[in-house]
């Protein structure tokens, strides 16, 4: 993940929990805040929640991520369990009221494999002028299934979904790795600001991580241009 945003302009910095609950780090000093994937809290079925909770139960922490997500000038990615964890602090985002929930995947099982996703459009500034494209990416989740309480799935700014071989949203596995409804594996806040997605573009933003490349890819596969839109951004 870092290695795509430097690659994009970004300077890049790793900032633990510790950090911020020690006060050494403040998210304000920060452009944009990245919630990797893998391996947080030991990477155990649950831990987005338990990082989450770190936050949530932490009034001072809290607040300063509440500050930094209702700011113009800032943006955030969430990506498998950063993503499960962002989800749950969408009382303190903006535009966020449609965030899901993460559940087990259908299958009952992790699942680890190259998944075709399409493009849609929104007010993600992460996939400005990428709408209607349809890349393969890479998924590797247990609980990457969103679910919407009650089935109310009204106002979702959904950003990627997984198709079929017809290129359409589908719900048939292995094609929808997980069961989400719609095929839907990620989403933006309103002003599309906040994403949260559950697959991983960083782990194929080069060709040489593609198992299968267009002959058209060089050295970066249309993912990097994800990253290039959020520096851009700035500009």
């Amino acid at each position: 993940m870092a290695a795509a945003f430097t690659l994009a302009g970004f300077n890049c910095i790793d900032v633990h929990m510790s950090d911020l609950l020690a006060e050494r780090v403040d998210l304000a000093n920060f452009n944009g805040l990245v919630a990797c994937g893998g391996f947080s809290y030991g990477d155990v079925l649950g831990a987005g929640s338990g990082w989450a909770n770190t936050i949530l139960y932490h009034a001072k922490l809290a607040k300063s991520f509440e500050l930094f997500f209702h700011d113009p000038q800032k943006f955030i990615l969430g990506v498998c369990n950063g993503c499960q964890m962002l989800s749950q602090l969408k009382d303190l985002m903006p535009g966020a009221d449609h965030f899901p929930q993460l559940k087990y995947n259908v299958s009952e099982q992790f699942e680890a494999r190259l998944s075709m996703v399409r493009i849609n459009q929104t007010n993600s500034i992460l996939f400005e002028d990428m709408a209607n494209i349809s890349l393969p990416i890479v998924v590797a989740h247990g609980e990457g299934r969103m679910h919407w309480p009650d089935n109310n799935m009204k106002n979702i700014q959904t950003t990627l979904q997984y198709v079929d071989n017809e290129n359409l949203p589908t719900m048939h596995y292995p094609m929808n790795p997980n069961g989400s409804p719609d095929g839907i594996t990620a989403v933006c806040n309103k002003d599309g600001r906040i994403n949260i997605m559950m697959p991983h573009p960083e782990r194929i933003f080069r060709t040489v991580q593609a198992s299968w490349a267009a002959s058209t890819w060089q050295t970066y596969t249309p993912w990097m241009q994800m990253f290039l839109n959020a520096r851009a951004w700035f500009e």
